[in-house]
Order: structure tokens, then C-alpha cells, then sequence
């Protein structure tokens, strides 16, 4: 078999992918009109293959049975680094014992329902906490920047095995879509705890002391967002340093503005709603977005009281009348003094808190039109916005620390010159992305992946600040479960 490219319109590409083996997809915005590029699966006289052609897409896991098994693996956090990190070690015939602080999926979704209208914060359970990480319902992206080593493709195969769709096998961008990820996560758990694993919700670790006497391998799987652990760890005198992470906004387009900047026109047949993706250097710092939505919302995403902080989603259908996207500034770990290795976190955790003194009651957010945020200008009123809990109008320009704010107002004007219309009045700017990614490296040897200061411990993901997104921090936890079998 070979691979063949060929280059449609979208209706073409659409009615190609009923059809045919697909296994390389992306949309080609470049040029007037819009062409989408495919690659196909081909046999030696160079036809397509059908797309139901008994042809494996994949070798599907082999996950052995660990109820007796002599070795286990303590793993903290049931995130996509914790889960993945499971299933490879069930692939090994080590015993996974999970232990998550928050709920399982099901509980969560109501939890977060609660923050949604306004009723109030869980602290254990919300868009950061609980079964599936961060990622399950903010968004469920599959791709990421990271250049992380590993074989990425089967992240995606795993992924497809417990139900994604056959687009996550090919699409440049894959989506699965926060209505979708909890089934996903669900059935994962379950093929945990069928094959011996363990997994305990609720359940906060207030100390290493008990775990690292018995000898016994801890995969640390937390999210970025677990403060309270990182405390924790520098009180129990596990290496910890600062890193470079980035803080900002969320800005919210109509929809059919972006497609018609990004598309050239608000007609997305076949190829769905844009997306773009945008960068810059102001006054030596860069300004970006960052887990852009189509089709998607502004959702809630602190996890601690008297604090706000916004995020992103998209179900998988991406047909809200909204586009959002993280517009951030990079944050070196120079440009904070003193050298306290939380003094990054501590940061992220001034401006969380500004944002909630400039917010409403609750979880409402301040907000300012993007237009009059550039121009220095109150905003007399909002436009509509997917953000549920509500906003409050407030001046973001004037509040927003001197390292951010200018740098942000300096990066829309450079947006508006590249996609002229982007930087309108119809946009508003909603306060503060704070988590789009660590603040704190837990330090690692970079052969045995353990903590350079404490042995046995193999600090992995997003939350050890060794990724960035759902794929290449559960591609983190499979190397950390690999490491510990011994097969990398």
C-alpha cells in the first residue's frame, strides 16, 4: 500500500472522505477560495482503498490482567498523563493505583453545571479538577505544540480505541469536543478497573512521606492548576524551579466574522467553522493566541475561591455563534524577582484574584470591548457573550499589570494589520487567562525521568511542566509507565 495527495473543494473532500481511506486532512485557507488537502490510503496500482475495506487502521492494545500482579504504580492524578500512563502499564502487567482528587465524570458535570449558573465553586471538583484533567471539558484539542518524543500517533490510536471518531486518526487539527471526552475518559476508567487497576476519586495526597518509604514508583500526573501540591512538594523539599508560562485575556469574535476574515466567507460548508492562529513580538516578548475555540465558549476555570480565571471550549460540533481564543504574553521567569521557585504561581495568583476584586458576584468576569480596550476607553455596554455566569464591564486597560496589558493592546493592532477587522468593537476581551500552562518545572533527569531530588518520583504532564495540552501530556505519562517497566 502507498499514500496519494490530492487537493479538492470542500464538498469534494467531504463526499472523498465517505468514500476513501483517509489518513492526512487539512484546510488550505490561503487562497480565495477555500481547498482542502487530502491524503489517501492507495493500493500498488495507485487506487484509493475503500474507507470500509477490511484493512486494520491499527494494531488495537493488549491490556493484561493485573488483579494478581506482583508490581504496582502509584499515580497521582486521573488526567490524561495519569490515564495513558495507566493503560501503558496495564499494556506491561504493572498494577495503575490512581488516586484523584476530584470526581468521577459523571459527578463532575454537575458540579460544573453549578459554576456555570453561578451557584457557587467546588473547589475539589470544576473545569481544572476531576477525572479527565483539565482537557475534558475545556475543549478536548488533540494536537499540541509541543515537539515531545514519542509516538504521538498512538496517543490518537488510544483514543479512537475508546470511542473518538475516525477524524482524530487524520485531521491536522483533531477535535473530540467536550460533549464527547467524558465517554471517552468513562470507558478508559472502566478498562482500568476490569483489568486489576485502581482508581480513588476524592482523594487529595497531603503528603509523599507515606508512599516513598515503601519503595514504591509514583507517577506525579497533576495538572497545572494543583497550587496546594506544589506547596506541598516544596515543604517536602522536592526540587521545584520557576518556568517561562504566559497570562492574558479571552477574546470573543462572532463566528461569522472570523470565517469571513480567515475564509474569505461566512459559507463553511463541509469544512466547519475557522480558526485561526496568531502571533506577534511586542517590546521583546511574544503575544499570541492560544486554544482557539470555533464554534465554542468562554467557560469558568478557577479552582479557587475569590479568584477568576477563563478558559475556553468547544463541543464537538462547534456551532455556537462564537469564536474564542486565549490572546496571552509570554512571561519569562526573569521577569518576576527574586528567586522563590512558586514565584510564578504566586503571580498567576495576584492577577486571579485582581480579576475577581474587578468581577461581579461569583464566578462573573470582567470584560471590555476589545475596541475600546486598544483605545484606552470604558466600554458603556457589552456585546452578547457565551460566558454563562455573566460579565462585568470594567477597564482592563487600566488594571491589567504594565508586563501584559500594552503588550496585549500592541498585539491586537499587529492582529488588525494581517486580518483587517479583526480588531472591532464587535470583540470583547473577558478577564483573566491565567492557566495556559505551568508557571512550575518539577525537575527531571532527562534519562530516567525521575525527580532529580527524590528518587522514584516521575513527575510528568502539564502539572511538571513537561507539556503542553491532552496529547502530549498523556505521550508524557505513557514514557513515565515505559521508564518504569523498563522499555525505554
Amino acid at each position: 500500500m502507498a499514500e496519494s495527495q490530492y487537493i479538492f473543494s470542500p464538498r469534494e473532500a467531504h463526499e472523498a472522505e465517505q468514500q476513501w481511506r483517509v489518513v492526512k486532512r487539512s484546510v488550505d485557507a490561503r487562497q480565495r477560495e477555500l481547498r482542502v488537502h487530502l491524503t489517501i490510503l492507495t493500493d500498488e496500482q495507485g487506487r484509493p482503498i475503500a474507507k470500509d475495506a477490511p484493512i486494520p487502521l491499527y494494531a488495537p492494545p493488549v491490556f493484561l490482567d493485573v488483579h494478581k500482579a506482583k508490581r504496582s504504580v502509584i499515580i497521582i492524578g486521573a488526567g490524561p498523563a495519569g490515564l495513558f500512563a495507566a493503560l501503558a502499564l496495564l499494556e506491561h502487567g504493572i498494577k495503575p493505583i490512581i488516586y484523584e482528587r476530584g470526581k468521577e465524570v459523571s459527578e463532575r458535570k454537575r458540579d460544573i453545571a453549578l459554576l456555570n449558573r453561578n451557584e457557587g465553586l467546588n473547589p475539589e471538583s470544576n473545569y481544572c479538577f476531576g477525572e479527565g484533567g483539565a482537557g475534558t471539558f475545556s475543549d478536548g484539542k488533540l494536537f499540541s505544540r509541543s515537539k515531545k518524543r514519542g509516538n504521538m500517533q498512538r496517543v490518537m490510536e488510544l483514543f479512537h480505541y475508546f470511542g473518538a471518531p475516525d477524524t482524530v486518526l487524520y485531521e491536522a487539527h483533531a477535535h473530540i469536543g467536550s460533549d464527547k471526552l467524558p465517554g471517552i475518559i468513562k470507558r478508559m476508567r472502566e478498562c482500568i478497573l476490569e483489568h486489576g487497576g485502581e482508581i480513588h476519586f476524592e482523594t487529595k495526597i497531603d503528603s509523599f512521606t507515606p508512599y516513598t518509604v515503601h519503595h514504591t514508583p509514583i507517577i506525579l500526573a497533576i495538572g497545572h492548576s494543583a497550587h496546594d501540591t506544589y506547596r506541598m512538594l516544596a515543604a517536602e523539599s522536592v526540587a521545584l524551579e520557576t518556568k517561562g508560562f504566559a497570562m492574558g485575556v479571552r477574546a470573543e469574535h462572532p463566528q461569522a466574522l472570523i470565517n469571513k476574515l480567515m475564509y474569505h466567507s461566512t459559507n463553511v460548508d463541509y469544512v466547519g467553522n475557522a480558526s485561526y492562529s496568531l502571533v506577534t513580538q511586542v517590546n521583546g516578548r511574544g503575544v499570541y493566541s492560544f486554544c482557539m475555540c470555533p464554534g465554542g465558549h468562554i467557560v469558568p476555570a478557577g479552582s479557587e475561591a475569590g479568584s477568576c480565571v477563563v478558559n475556553g471550549m468547544s463541543a464537538s460540533h462547534r456551532n455556537s455563534p462564537y469564536a474564542n481564543s486565549g490572546m496571552v504574553v509570554q512571561i519569562n521567569p526573569e521577569d518576576i524577582p527574586g528567586d522563590d521557585p512558586l514565584r510564578g504561581l504566586k503571580y498567576q495568583e495576584t492577577l486571579e484574584r485582581l480579576a475577581f476584586e474587578h468581577g461581579g458576584p461569583q464566578a462573573q468576569a470582567p470584560a471590555q470591548r476589545m475596541r475600546d480596550f486598544v483605545e484606552g476607553k470604558a466600554s458603556k455596554d457589552l456585546p452578547a457573550c457565551s460566558y454563562l455566569p455573566g460579565l462585568v464591564a470594567s477597564r482592563l486597560d487600566q488594571w491589567l499589570p504594565a508586563h501584559i496589558g500594552p503588550r496585549l493592546q500592541q498585539g491586537f493592532r499587529d492582529f488588525d494589520r494581517k486580518y483587517p477587522g479583526f480588531l472591532t468593537n464587535e470583540a470583547v476581551i473577558v478577564g483573566v487567562e491565567s492557566r495556559s500552562s505551568s508557571a512550575v518545572r518539577i525537575p527531571r533527569d532527562p534519562e530516567t525521568l525521575q525527580s532529580v531530588s527524590t528518587p522514584l518520583l516521575y513527575p510528568c504532564g502539564e502539572g511538571a511542566g513537561y507539556a503542553g495540552g491532552i496529547t502530549s501530556s498523556a505521550l508524557d505519562g505513557i514514557n513515565a509507565a515505559l521508564k518504569i517497566a523498563g522499555l525505554a
